[in-house]
């Protein structure tokens, strides 16, 4: 079968395009997710602390949401399991807390400098989990051989 610009849709080219390559993605994203968990779920009280100088309420529920979020989205995206919703719950979470707590529009100095790089760090994520959400997995995920 012949693609329309004109590639074999089958072959080895067409496996790593479509399969290791959008695994080796998945993988990379989840790095930074899984690490956020791994913080949350074993620095509680600093992650806390952190959500309340930024005026946060309710802290512990919103931290347990972002602490089911990034561990279990990381999770469905590293098997290519249900991949669309959990990348489209992950881009909206990043996005809500890419302008909650990273907002250096309102920062001025060092401060400014740290979480304009990592707002936009997370817009560059964004764009990762937006393209999975809206393209899948790729051929070697869990949904694909459940779509087979």
């Amino acid at each position: 079968m012949v693609s329309t610009s004109g590639e074999s849709v089958h072959g080895p080219s067409a496996s790593i395009r479509l399969g290791l390559i959008p695994l080796v993605a998945r993988l990379l994203m989840t790095a930074e997710f899984l690490i956020a968990a791994y913080s949350k779920a074993f620095g509680w009280s600093d992650q806390a602390a952190y959500m309340s100088a930024k005026g946060m309420s309710h802290i512990a529920v919103l931290l347990a949401i972002a602490l089911v979020i990034e561990a279990v989205g990381s999770l469905c995206l590293i098997a290519g399991f249900m991949t669309r919703p959990a990348a489209a719950i992950m881009f909206v979470y990043l996005g809500i807390v890419s302008v909650r707590m990273h907002a250096f529009w309102t920062m001025s100095s060092n401060a400014a400098a740290m979480n304009q790089t990592e707002f936009f760090k997370n817009l560059g994520m964004m764009s990762g989990l937006l393209m999975f959400a809206v393209y899948g997995a790729g051929t070697w995920a869990l949904d694909a051989r459940r779509a087979r």
